[in-house]
């Protein structure tokens, strides 16, 4: 009888730990694309300073049509960068122009491919490039600074 409970304890032991294909609930969204556009000569950001307002962003689409893309602005206390998140989401090349009132600062191309890893899905960035403008990246934060004459 004693070896009759080991084994059940064994056979049970061994069908518990055994959890294939569960990987729980996993959600890795692509990373936003977070920029602040600085005066060049004094560094000042320049909607902090006064050289631009948030209501004159436009953010396009080259490849579709000059489409319009959302972003969100963030001011919170005095902060003033543009954040882009709908990049990435899927398999995609972006090619996008970033204007302030009319003027193009920058284009960003972005080469995104969406993978499915053991258990969650991730985006991997093929190229990430900034035209036309001069720039600084901090790895640490992830935040594009693009310098402006």
């Amino acid at each position: 009888m004693k070896n009759f409970y080991l084994l059940l304890v064994c056979v049970t032991l061994i069908f518990q730990s055994c959890k294939s294909d569960d990987c729980g609930d996993c959600f890795t969204p692509p990373n936003s694309f977070i920029f602040e556009i600085v005066d060049k000569a004094s560094g000042e950001n320049v909607f902090t300073n006064g050289t631009y307002v948030a209501g004159d962003i436009e953010i396009t689409d080259r490849l579709n049509d000059n489409e319009r893309i959302e972003f969100v602005f963030i001011s919170e206390d005095n902060i003033n960068q543009i954040q882009i998140g709908s990049i990435g989401w899927d398999t995609e090349i972006v090619n996008l122009k970033v204007s302030i009132s009319g003027h193009e600062i920058f284009n960003l191309y972005v080469d995104a491919e969406r993978k499915m890893g053991e258990c969650c899905s991730y985006t991997e960035y093929n190229a990430i490039t900034i035209i036309d403008a001069e720039f600084e990246l901090d790895a640490e934060t992830g935040i594009y600074k693009i310098l402006v004459d």
